[in-house]
C-alpha cells in the first residue's frame, strides 16, 4: 500500500530519487489524477505534480479535491508538500526552507470541503466542521525539521503562510497588511489543499522554499521566472530534504490528524 505521498509545487515536477517508477491514473468523483509511484529504501511513495508536469495549471484552477481524494484512494495517510513562497520576513531570505506551522487563508473562489451534505458526490452525504487549529501535522513537521537540521540546510522551524488567490502577485498594500496580521511568507496553494487533507484525516505538512522577497520588500519587479530559477537551483536540496524526511516518518500515527472527523459531524 502507498502510505506516503509527495505533492510537488512550482519547480518540483519529478520524483527523480524514487526507483521502479510507474505511472497510474486514479479515478475520483471529481475527475482523474495522474500520479507516479516508486520506492525509496523499500517504502512506496506516490508523487503528484500540483501544477502538472509542465506547470500548465494555475493555482486557482488546480483540482484540489481530485488530488487529495485520489491520494486517499491509493491508501495515502501522510502527505509532504512543497510550496514556492515570497518572504514577508527579512530573516527568511531567498533560498531558505520554512517548515510551515500556521496558515491564514485569503483565497476567494475555491471549493474548501468534501462534505457538501446531500450534494456530496462520493457517498459521505453529511456536513463536517473539522478542527483546524493547527493545520500542519506535528509528526510530519518534526520529520522535516530533523531532516533539514541533519542535512545542514538553512531552515526555519516554523512560519505562518498567507494563502492568496493569485495568479497575480500581491500589491504593496496587501503585503503590508499581511505583515501586520503576522504572516511570514505568501503563496497561492496551501488552501484548500491542507484543509481537504485534514477532512480525510490525512497527515499533511509543507516545506516552503523562499524564492524572493514579496512586493514592497523586494527592490525589483516580481517575476515568475525568478521563482523557477531559484527552485531549479534548490531542486536537489529539496529532493534530499523530502527523502530524508520520509525516513523519519513514524510507522504508526499518534497525532490527532487521524481523528479529525470525530465530533466534527454532529452525529
Amino acid at each position: 500500500m502507498v502510505r506516503i505521498a509527495i505533492i510537488g509545487g512550482s519547480g518540483v515536477y519529478d520524483p527523480k530519487l524514487l526507483e521502479n517508477l510507474r505511472e497510474e491514473i486514479v479515478k475520483t468523483p471529481y475527475g482523474d489524477i495522474k500520479v507516479k509511484i516508486g520506492t525509496y529504501k523499500g517504502e512506496e511513495v506516490a508523487f503528484l505534480a500540483r501544477h502538472g508536469e509542465k506547470h500548465s495549471v494555475p493555482p486557482h484552477k488546480i483540482n484540489y479535491r481530485a488530488n487529495i481524494w485520489g491520494l486517499h484512494k491509493l491508501g495515502v495517510e501522510r502527505i509532504l508538500s512543497t510550496s514556492a513562497v515570497g518572504s514577508l520576513n527579512e530573516a527568511m531570505k531567498p533560498g531558505d526552507f520554512v517548515i510551515l506551522d500556521q496558515l491564514i487563508d485569503f483565497t476567494k473562489n475555491r471549493t474548501y470541503t468534501f462534505y457538501d451534505g446531500e450534494d456530496a458526490p462520493h457517498g459521505r452525504k453529511f456536513v463536517a466542521h473539522v478542527d483546524f487549529t493547527d493545520p500542519y501535522c506535528p509528526e510530519l513537521r518534526d520529520s522535516l525539521i530533523r531532516a533539514a537540521r541533519e542535512l545542514g540546510f538553512s531552515y526555519h522551524p516554523r512560519g505562518t503562510y498567507a494563502a492568496m488567490e493569485g495568479p497575480r502577485f500581491e500589491t504593496r498594500a496587501e503585503i503590508r497588511a499581511l505583515r501586520i496580521l503576522g504572516a511570514d511568507v505568501v503563496g497561492m496553494t496551501q488552501s484548500p489543499e491542507a484543509i481537504l487533507a485534514r477532512e480525510l484525516e490525512m497527515c499533511y505538512a509543507s516545506v516552503a522554499i523562499v524564492t524572493n522577497y514579496a512586493a514592497g520588500i523586494s527592490k525589483t519587479k516580481l517575476t515568475h521566472s525568478e521563482v523557477v530559477e531559484l527552485m531549479q537551483q534548490k531542486s536537489e536540496e529539496i529532493k534530499l530534504l523530502l527523502m530524508r524526511a520520509v525516513e523519519y516518518i513514524p510507522k504508526i500515527r499518534r497525532c490527532t490528524c487521524k481523528d479529525a472527523l470525530k465530533g466534527a459531524t454532529g452525529e
